[in-house]
């Protein structure tokens, strides 16, 4: 059985923050949960913080590039099958961003506004390209973005010690193959090499 992608990143929260997270994102924020006598506060988190921290930060800025290299495609390209998956990485990547920025509220984990820096250098050379030329190197970017992420995702996956951020990871890897299957073929369609 699945579980709700939504109830997956409540329970992220409440299991990373404890009880005072808990307590405070009650029904209607009123304290509602207590501990027993013999429960001690739950952190999945707490054997990998530091990895799951800097993967999350990591997820929340490669999200931040593809969709703001999504939106430069649909300014810039005039190719329908460019425009199409670049509307669908400003929503899938839109609403991955949000679902992990609630997940990271109250945990003390920065939110980054920007992506990386060898994201923003990428978006700044697409900005100089118009036509074919923007065309190929934003199907470059996002093969190769699909790829990083593929793989961070699988390792995030596998490696982390929290059941919930892994159900939010492995669901987002499907979105993430979907996505990578599909900018190959656009990839090849144009005649492109794989990257």
């Amino acid at each position: 059985m699945k579980i709700n992608r939504m109830a997956g990143v409540a329970l992220l929260g409440v299991l990373a923050c404890g009880t005072a997270f808990a307590q405070m994102h009650g029904a209607g924020g009123q304290a509602t949960q207590q501990m027993g006598p013999n429960q001690e506060p739950k952190n999945d988190m707490a054997s990998g913080p530091s990895a799951d921290q800097k993967f999350l930060e990591k997820a929340m800025e490669s999200n931040i590039a593809e969709i703001q290299m999504g939106r430069l495609a649909l300014e810039k390209s005039t190719d329908e099958q460019v425009r199409h998956f670049a509307m669908q990485m400003t929503e899938d990547h839109g609403k991955m961003l949000d679902d992990f920025k609630q997940a990271v509220q109250g945990l003390n984990i920065p939110v980054p506004d920007a992506p990386s820096k060898g994201a923003l250098k990428s978006i700044e050379k697409l900005k100089t390209l118009s036509g074919p030329a923007f065309d190929q190197a934003y199907i470059k970017e996002m093969v190769k973005a699909h790829k990083e992420d593929d793989k961070a995702f699988k390792e995030e996956a596998k490696n982390t010690t929290s059941p919930q951020l892994k159900e939010m990871v492995t669901q987002d890897l499907q979105m993430i193959e979907s996505h990578q299957q599909q900018i190959q073929q656009i990839a090849d369609s144009k005649g492109k090499a794989k990257s």
